[in-house]
């Protein structure tokens, strides 16, 4: 019976081993496995948790940021109908005579103003040099 205590005593023993043993070939593996996977990954151009997350955060911004200018758009529109529905519909302006015919003609510009003829000569261009 002793043999068999011994027996038993050594089988445990040898199981306990082999479940350490297992456990470390386990865990190595497992590190292998993720350094693999981390060079392989880190080839490709992925963007990080916290890149994705703020880019998401802004779309988010966005997506807002246009209903709600969907939205005063639609209420401008809106009251643009309304102010012309009231105001019915507009007939053009008709003078009589001749002045409504000639077309007005405006001054020609002459670039310089009030301050420039105070100032002199002085050039308010570019300087060239």
């Amino acid at each position: 019976m002793q043999t068999d205590n011994r027996f038993f005593d050594d089988l445990a023993k040898l199981a306990t081993g082999a479940a350490g043993a297992l456990t470390s070939v386990r865990s190595e593996a497992e590190g292998a496995v993720r350094a693999f996977l981390d060079r392989r990954l880190g080839e490709l151009d992925l963007v990080t948790r916290e890149e994705f997350d703020a880019v998401k955060e802004m779309a988010a911004k966005a997506r807002a940021e246009n209903d709600r200018l969907n939205d005063r758009l639609k209420a401008l529109e809106d009251r643009l109908a309304e102010m012309s529905a009231q105001s019915g519909p507009k007939k053009p302006a008709t003078t009589a005579g001749k002045a409504a015919d000639k077309p007005v003609q405006a001054k020609p510009a002459t670039g310089k103003t009030s301050a420039n003829k105070t100032a002199g000569t002085r050039s308010t261009g570019p300087k060239t040099d």
